[in-house]
């Protein structure tokens, strides 16, 4: 088991692997040989060479969705689709009006695509939110589906509930980010509980 989130050494950056646990993942030479030799792999060392450039002109100074641009410039993207949530029309609406203004093509799908019941995938009405039989379900894969349609360079991922997320990354065919996550209690920022766990959130968590 790898423990790195409770590892206070970060031999790792430091390039010092004596300054590190027992089971640093770094040690792992078997792994690592094989995550290097992958990254020569075209496509990959192209996301990774453009990922680190982003992130030092962008540390500290930009924010995330400055960098997503900067980042698909850099990539050479130019169709770009969007799956988001319909809680988060408004949003999704701005961040394609930006995205199209720095020369995008941007091809956004709405999550309830399809407007089938939650019936179809074995939801019962007292399941729903709304105690409705024919409320409409997410639909993470048709989301997918469309855009690999679309033969799109990329996706962004815009407020998709836990689980319908994993549905779309899986079934994507092109490179994916997520520029923002859903979290309707935190006002869609998760790490809130986090820095709350200690506190506000403690007997929720613990």
């Amino acid at each position: 088991m790898f423990n790195c989130s409770k590892c206070g050494f970060h031999g790792c950056s430091s390039r010092n692997l004596e300054k590190s646990l027992d089971e640093c993942p770094s040690k792992n030479e078997k792994v690592q040989s094989k995550a290097m030799e992958l990254y020569k792999n075209e496509e990959n060392l192209m996301i990774a060479n453009n990922a680190a450039l982003v992130e030092a002109e962008g540390y500290c100074k930009q924010t995330r969705l400055e960098e997503t641009i900067n980042f698909m410039k850099k990539c050479g993207y130019k169709k770009i689709g969007m799956a988001f949530c319909v809680g988060l029309q408004k949003e999704a609406r701005d961040v394609q009006n930006i995205l199209e203004y720095h020369g995008f093509q941007v091809s956004s799908v709405l999550c309830k695509n399809g407007a089938y019941p939650k019936s179809d995938i074995g939801i019962s009405q007292d399941q729903t939110i709304r105690n409705c039989k024919d409320e409409v379900m997410c639909n993470p894969i048709g989301q997918a589906l469309l855009l690999n349609e679309e033969h799109t360079d990329f996706n962004i991922i815009l407020g998709l509930c836990v689980g319908h997320d994993t549905l779309a990354i899986k079934y994507m065919d092109a490179p994916v980010t997520v520029f923002a996550v859903k979290d309707r209690v935190t006002g869609h920022n998760p790490l809130a509980a986090v820095y709350l766990s200690q506190g506000y959130y403690h007997d929720k968590l613990y």
